[in-house]
């Protein structure tokens, strides 16, 4: 109503964005009562640090439009300031509880995103992405350089347990600290959200899409990208304080170019266009990293090859994906392609085997080959010297190719009509 004061009016109740947050956070309190296992609480504390990670990331790249080579420069400095300070904490010379050290790296964070922030900003587009990468490649110099600070190339250890227990919580055991971690993972997830629709959020869109016009009505394009990624720093750096207490010890690569790009990977292939997007794309890079590493050296391998197949068929990540298919179940469409999806994801498993028996043959004859020609594999032991696992291999390659390549055509055909009919149905 005209004239009506905005805090009068009538805001409906989102039951939608409740429950989708009220889930989020009974998942995380009740996945460790689920996965009891030592490696399990690692992987999902590792998965909660990621996600604050690439989050913060996002605010730069999918928010502000901002492409950074060195995001890894503000977790990796925030996680030094919160190792040196619970050192000081633990000789007794301070007092800093264990719960508030990754506000110390937030603002440390925040620190070296003014620092560092005020000029990568005073350019934008590839100018500012080439910036970063030149702070990025001297931060992590001087980490690998400087003993003063940095620790050197061993880095600095510390011990997470100071002080005495409160409620018997003494951060000792590894899931206290997976519950310390999600819960500064939901409130990051939560402030980092409300920053979006916050008028800062949302002018940070719009230098993104038109800066000209931004500028055009009043907005200084560069201060708003420094203050978004002031922000943007201090999340990292509450990431890198969580990474400090869950490690226990923080060296120069935190700070490299490859905890860099790892975000950037993490990002683009949940998704820059969602919010949740960065979320699912940490779940992934960890399950990459932590889980899979622990199997295969090849796993940057696999990795990279998931990304260039995100990067030509499905640019919006898995995010995009997904949406589309809500879209389809909201008009009743998604169980008629649905057939057509285990078709292609059945003979996808079957291309994904051959794949991975190639490459893990490959490895072992040339990497490992000093061990031996002898690999298990699948539960299977043989030796990849042999004629017939090649022949295997290679017919696995044919049947699931063909295989795959006919499912591939079914759904690309179903999904065009479904298309066709919601276009003549709006018309």
């Amino acid at each position: 109503m005209a004239g009506v004061p905005s805090k009068l009016r009538y805001r409906p109740f989102n039951l939608g964005r409740w429950l989708t947050w009220g889930l989020t956070a009974l998942v995380m309190v009740v996945l460790p009562q689920i996965f009891t296992q030592g490696y399990a609480i690692t992987l999902m504390s590792q998965m909660g640090i990621m996600i604050v990670f690439a989050l913060s990331y996002n605010m730069l790249l999918g928010q502000g439009g901002m492409l950074s080579f060195g995001h890894a420069v503000y977790s990796g400095l925030g996680a030094y300031v919160a190792v040196h300070i619970l050192n000081l904490a633990g000789a007794g010379k301070i007092w800093m509880p264990l719960s508030l050290l990754p506000l110390v790296g937030g603002l440390g964070g925040a620190f070296f995103g003014v620092l560092f922030g005020y000029v990568t900003t005073k350019r934008a587009g590839t100018t500012f992405a080439m910036i970063t990468l030149g702070i990025a490649v001297l931060v992590d110099t001087w980490a690998t350089m400087s003993r003063a600070f940095f620790g050197g190339e061993q880095g600095v250890s510390t011990d997470r347990v100071i002080g005495k227990p409160f409620l018997g919580i003494t951060y000792g055991p590894g899931v206290q600290v997976y519950y310390l971690i999600a819960v500064w993972c939901l409130v990051s997830m939560a402030l980092m959200y409300a920053w979006s629709h916050t008028p800062l959020g949302r002018i940070a869109n719009a230098v993104r899409d038109n800066p000209e016009r931004a500028e055009f009505i009043g907005y200084d394009t560069q201060r708003v990208r420094w203050f978004t990624l002031i922000i943007s720093a201090f999340f990292a750096g509450i990431s890198g304080g969580l990474s400090t207490i869950n490690f226990e010890i923080v060296t120069p690569d935190v700070v490299s170019l490859s905890a860099s790009g790892g975000v950037l990977l993490a990002t683009f292939i949940g998704g820059i266009g969602f919010f949740f997007g960065p979320i699912l794309g940490a779940v992934v890079f960890s399950f990459f990293a932590v889980a899979l590493s622990n199997y295969t050296n090849a796993w940057q391998f696999y990795l990279g090859l998931f990304f260039v197949l995100m990067v030509m068929y499905a640019p919006g990540g898995i995010a995009s994906i997904i949406v589309m298919q809500l879209q389809l179940i909201a008009r009743k469409r998604f169980w008629r392609i649905a057939p057509h999806y285990l078709a292609a994801g059945a003979s996808g498993l079957v291309l994904l085997a051959a794949l991975i028996l190639t490459v893990e043959m490959t490895y072992q004859l040339s990497e490992n080959s000093a061990n031996g020609t002898v690999m298990n594999l699948f539960g299977v032991n043989f030796d990849c010297a042999k004629a017939l696992p090649w022949a295997v291999a290679v017919g696995l390659w044919i049947v699931g190719g063909i295989l795959f390549n006919l499912a591939r055509q079914r759904v690309a055909r179903v999904w065009g009509e479904i298309q066709t009919e919601l276009l003549q149905a709006r018309a």
